[in-house]
Formats: C-alpha cells, sequence, structure tokens
C-alpha cells in the first residue's frame, strides 16, 4: 500500500508517505512556506492544506499523485456531536464542511489524484497509531493520546495487539487538559496552541501555591476519563499583555497548573496499566509534549518503558493516519526510522546554492574537528546536515550550537534567536556518556523528557542547566548520528566537557530553517560565526569583512 497522510484540520498541517508499511517522508507545511506552525488554528483555516509538503513526499518517493492506494486524512467529520464546540459555536460547522470537501481540495492542489480514495481517519486514533505503530516495538503496548480536542473528545486509552487499536478509555469535550494549558497560555500573555511551551519554562520559576484551588476543579475519575472544571484564572493571577512583564504570581500558576496536570497524567497512566499490565507505553498529542510531564510519569508511574512520538502534536496525525491505513490493509508495519524524514541536499547542489549566494566558503578534511574548534573558542556555530526533522525539536540536523561551559551563552543564544531570557536551551551528549552527567531516562534522542544534572556537573555546564537544575537531553548514538558524534568527541578533546549546546536553527516567530536559502538567510540576519552547510563552512568575518 502506497498510503499519503494528512493533517490540516487544527494546526500544523503536515503530510507523509508511508510505502509498504515503512515511513518514506514526512514534513510540516511551515518548513516550506515559513509560516509559524503552518497556520493558525482558526476553523475557517482548515480549507488549508500541507499542498507542498504532499508534493515533496511524492517527489521523494518517485511518486505520482494516481500511485498512491489511499490518502488518510486525520480527522472524521462524521464523529463531531453538536453542543460539544465549546467556545468555537458555530465556527465548528465551518471546520467540518472543510473536512467533507478535503478530497476535492486535494485532489485539485494534487492534479491526477483519485478523490476516491479518500479515507477519514478519527483524530485521536490518528495521534495514537503515529505512537503505537510508529515505536521501536510497532503495534505492541499501550498508548495514550491527550491533547486539546478531536472531533469530539480530547483523550484516548488504549493498547495495541498485533498491530490493531483496542480502545479502554476516552474523554468528551468540553473537559480538555490540552485546552485548559492553552487557556493559562492565553492568559499569561502568550499565544494558544503555539507557546504552551513558555508556560512549561516559565512553571520552573515559580512554587505550585495554587495547586489545592486547581485539584478541586482538575482531577482524574475512576472511569479512566477526567473532569475539568471552569476555572477563574483571573482570581489566581491578573491576565497578562504580551508586552507585560511577568510576575511571581504568574510563575506561581504556571507551576501549579503544571503540577496538576503531571498529577492527573500519572494518575491516567495508572489506571490504563491497570487494564492491561502492559510494561510498554506510547505517547502522543501535544500534552505528550510536555518533557516535564513525561519524565514524573517515568519516574513514579508503572510502566518499564515510555516511548513518546517526536512529532506528538498534530503535524504527526499525518504519519499516524498513513500507518492506520496501512495496517487496516494488511501492511507489516515497520518502526519509525528516526525524525529526519525531511528534505536534504547533495553536497554539489549545497555547493550551487553557496556559489549563488555569491559568499566564501571551504571544504575542511576534518568537519567535525573544524566546528569543535570554532566552539572551543566560543563561537556560535549554525549547523545543517542530512534531512531536516519532523516535529518541533532540533535533533542535530538544523541546529544552533556553543559552549556551555559559558554561563553567558545562554542569554546570548536567547539573543540571537529574539525570544524570552526565562527559556533554557539543551545539551546534546553521547549516549555512553549521558548516565554520567545526568538522572533520568536514557536513551533520550528526542528531547522529550528532562533530566537532573548531577550536581558536580553543573558549574561545568552552566549553560544548560534550568534554573531548577535540570536539562532536557538529547542523547547521540553514534551508529544513528555519526557526524555528531565525531564533532561531541572531537569538543571533548579539546575542552573536557561531553556536552554541546542544542537549540532549533531559526529565530523567533520563524518556523526551523529547512532548505539551504533558510540557512543563508538565518545565518545571514543573526549573530552566528560559522555556518556548516553539509561538508562545507561559511565563516562570518570572511563573508562580512571583505
Amino acid at each position: 500500500m502506497r498510503v499519503l497522510g494528512i493533517n490540516a484540520i487544527f494546526h500544523d498541517p503536515a503530510a507523509a508517505l508511508v510505502v509498504d508499511g515503512q515511513v518514506v517522508a514526512a514534513a510540516e507545511e511551515e518548513r516550506f512556506s515559513r509560516r509559524k506552525h503552518g497556520k493558525r488554528p482558526y476553523a475557517f483555516s482548515a480549507w488549508e492544506l500541507p499542498e507542498k509538503a504532499a508534493q515533496w513526499c511524492l517527489q521523494e518517493a518517485g511518486l505520482e499523485p494516481g500511485d498512491l492506494d489511499a490518502v488518510a486524512y486525520s480527522y472524521d467529520p462524521s464523529l463531531v456531536e453538536p453542543g460539544l464546540e465549546g467556545h468555537e459555536g458555530e465556527w465548528e460547522k465551518l471546520r467540518t464542511l472543510y473536512a467533507t470537501q478535503a478530497p476535492s481540495m486535494l485532489a485539485t492542489a494534487l492534479p491526477g489524484l483519485d478523490p476516491g480514495i479518500f479515507r477519514y481517519v478519527p483524530h485521536h486514533v490518528a495521534h495514537a497509531a503515529s505512537a503505537g505503530l510508529a515505536a521501536p516495538v510497532p503495534g505492541d503496548g499501550d498508548v495514550l493520546v491527550l491533547d486539546g480536542r478531536g472531533e469530539s473528545h480530547s483523550h484516548l486509552a488504549g493498547t495495541y495487539a498485533d498491530s490493531a487499536l483496542i480502545t479502554l478509555g476516552a474523554q468528551k469535550l468540553p473537559h480538555s487538559l490540552g485546552l485548559m494549558y492553552e487557556d493559562l497560555t492565553q492568559h499569561l500573555g502568550f499565544l494558544r496552541s503555539c507557546d504552551e511551551y513558555k508556560v512549561m519554562a516559565m512553571a520552573s520559576y515559580g512554587t505550585p501555591r495554587f495547586a489545592d484551588d486547581l485539584r478541586a476543579q482538575v482531577y482524574a475519575r475512576d472511569d479512566g476519563g477526567f473532569e475539568v472544571g471552569r476555572i477563574d484564572w483571573s482570581a489566581l493571577a491578573k491576565p497578562l499583555r504580551a508586552d507585560e512583564a511577568w510576575t511571581e504570581d504568574h510563575a506561581d500558576l504556571a507551576a501549579s497548573v503544571q503540577l496538576r496536570l503531571e498529577e492527573v497524567l500519572l494518575d491516567l497512566a495508572t489506571w490504563l496499566h491497570g487494564r492491561t499490565g502492559s510494561r510498554r507505553l506510547t505517547m502522543a498529542g501535544g500534552v505528550a509534549l510536555n518533557c516535564v510531564a513525561n519524565s514524573k510519569l517515568a519516574a513514579e508511574g508503572p510502566y518499564e518503558e515510555i516511548w513518546v512520538q517526536p512529532a506528538a502534536g498534530d503535524a504527526g496525525t499525518a504519519l499516524g493516519a498513513a500507518l492506520h491505513v496501512a495496517a487496516e490493509s494488511g501492511d507489516t508495519i515497520s518502526a519509525m526510522p528516526g525524525a529526519a524524514l525531511g528534505r536534504q541536499w547533495d553536497d554539489a547542489e549545497l555547493a550551487r546554492w553557496l556559489d549563488t549566494a555569491h559568499v566564501p566558503y571551504h571544504r575542511p578534511a576534518d568537519l567535525a574537528a573544524t566546528v569543535a574548534d570554532a566552539l572551543a573558542r566560543d563561537e556560535i556555530v549554525a549547523w545543517f546536515q542530512g534531512r531536516s526533522e519532523y516535529g518541533p525539536r532540533a535533533l542535530g540536523h538544523r541546529s544552533l550550537m556553543a559552549h556551555p561551559g559559558n554561563a553567558d551563552n545562554l542569554e546570548r543564544l536567547n539573543d540571537v534567536k529574539g525570544r524570552e531570557q526565562f527559556r533554557p536551551v539543551a545539551p546534546m551528549v553521547a549516549l555512553d556518556r549521558a548516565a554520567e552527567i545526568f538522572d533520568g531516562p536514557i536513551p533520550s534522542p528526542y528531547m522529550l523528557f528532562v533530566h537532573d544534572v548531577k550536581p558536580e556537573w553543573r558549574d561545568r555546564i552552566p549553560a544548560v542547566v534550568h534554573v531548577d537544575g535540570t536539562a532536557r537531553i538529547q542523547t547521540i548514538d553514534r551508529e544513528q548520528e555519526p557526524l555528531v558524534a565525531a564533532l561531541l568527541r572531537s569538543f571533548e578533546a579539546r575542552t573536557g566537557l561531553p556536552v554541546v549546546v542544542n537549540t532549533s536553527l531559526n529565530t523567533a516567530g520563524r518556523p526551523m530553517v529547512d532548505d539551504p536559502r533558510d540557512a543563508l538567510e538565518c545565518f545571514g540576519s543573526a549573530p552566528v560565526d560559522l555556518l556548516a552547510i553539509g561538508p562545507y563552512v561559511v565563516r562570518r568575518r570572511e563573508v562580512f569583512d571583505r
């Protein structure tokens, strides 16, 4: 089966291609359109399909639209129940209309596509498949999905047996942990359905003194669901405008909601485990991007193994929908090969881009050593290598890197990116060295858990230590990422530190860099000292001191 998966309904439009049960390509529309999150999460934006991402997925596989056996769309409009729309009200009808018209609209964007091969996959089933069927052991173990909303639900708890999903619990709207977190995000002056990770970062600066107030409103039930009552946010902390400075009250509110989310998540996972006794849990949905909550579940929950989909947000439902249809059609599903599923360019193509840009560049004999030298000199490096990442994390393919031993590099990188100073940056570390420095789930290849930095290391790598003594690490397996592993070894040889700062290669409000033009534009507009693009290096002083 050749199945194209499509996510377009809420936010983060994306496309993914699965051929004979194997993931071939996956990409978010934002990487092509250069609009953060692809579009705003309004009901009337559901017509915006991931046209460029879909076209690229087919091109990557050498397929034409007419070669597809199925198109899997990660939302089923027939499952929308009137009266559950919440604050969106009449807009829900427009969203549903666009979903029903998606087959003909996509056929217009992909000439030759047969609208008759369109398949609607329930939103949370698509989320579940993106985790349970893409995991290292596909189609075996429990799955937990939590997000803002799907058609009429905000949660799914189930288990996979022989790649078939058995749903054991689901929570109907309007109760939603994801929407609760979105409401808080908006109350704190950030952009809802976009900036929730900023709230998680702010929570580390507060104490959860409002937790008891929230426990009366937000709690798990005995049937595997939960309640989210009406929370009077203003009674706990005044609303913030985007241009206002946050206060202790705001940090404490963020900390309180974060704690309550962790507690309820633990209750839900415990209920699910009690029904199955499984040793393995997979997770997806926007809430699964909350790496602090994931770590609490890993430390205190009943499961021996937890795997979180690296594209856990709505972008991942494109992949999940395709995998679900492929599995239902009888294909044997292979594990997701990693998050590097996007575009790449060969050395000759990159050289042509650099020649066209008229920038001086060099091809060093040892790229890893050259970049390690720059980092050891406390230079900031833009790193553009291989296939771009699927999902919101920079995982050693589209990264900004810096020296972790200079505490000022946190502020420096936040200035480069133009973002809030309370935001942390992350360390990448060789898999075989991680346990020496960090306590927490290892391996952690997708930066979806936080780890305690061991006390003896905190003063050695201060740039990556968050205010609460934690770090969201990425472990590097030398067999899977040999170039990054070589860079880490070279950097340690020069500095004695087996850790490098890694944050996404972009500036605030812009999607992560994807193609060479994006890389050159970011390099030219931000104070980055060196661009490592494929086997080539571009030095800022050589470009701008001519």
